[in-house]
């Protein structure tokens, strides 16, 4: 048996979260996420993903350079199509803390509507991009991710 989600499992189980809580990123969209008929590509909307984490993290510690980690996990539904010209937010909540990893579940919101319902695993690394064994999340990053926790 399978532990999939469907689409509409995930979007229906992200639904519940308290969305006015999350960070909020605003996209500048370019014409070159678009197709020729004007709607946003599907490898941009992991592209928005990673600005969103990015500005996030910044905001969050402050711009601290110890800071480090990859994804190790990404699953994107995708609703509704997003077209060029339309405002286009990130928001993201944390949903899990663990020892040396968080999860980071996210909507993209395209003229108020959510059009896209993703959640990815980041996992802490050092220098070298491999996990680290020192400084644990709990007493790195907790503080900073409780901010905006799910």
């Amino acid at each position: 048996m399978s532990d999939a989600r469907t689409p509409a499992r995930l979007k229906d189980e992200l639904a519940a979260l308290n969305w006015g809580a999350a960070h909020r990123t605003p996209i500048q969209m370019r014409y070159s996420d678009t197709d020729a008929m004007g709607h946003v590509n599907n490898a941009v909307y992991v592209q928005y993903l990673e600005t969103s984490r990015v500005v996030m993290m910044r905001q969050l510690t402050g711009g601290d350079d110890q800071v480090r980690s990859v994804v190790a996990r990404l699953e994107l539904d995708y609703g509704r199509e997003v077209k060029l010209g339309q405002e286009v937010i990130v928001e993201s909540l944390v949903e899990r803390l663990g020892r040396k990893s968080w999860t980071i579940v996210s909507r993209i919101v395209a003229d108020g509507v959510p059009s896209a319902f993703a959640r990815t695993v980041e996992v802490r690394v050092n220098e070298a991009n491999e996990p680290t064994l020192l400084g644990s999340l709990p007493d790195l990053l907790r503080p900073y991710l409780l901010e905006v926790q799910a």
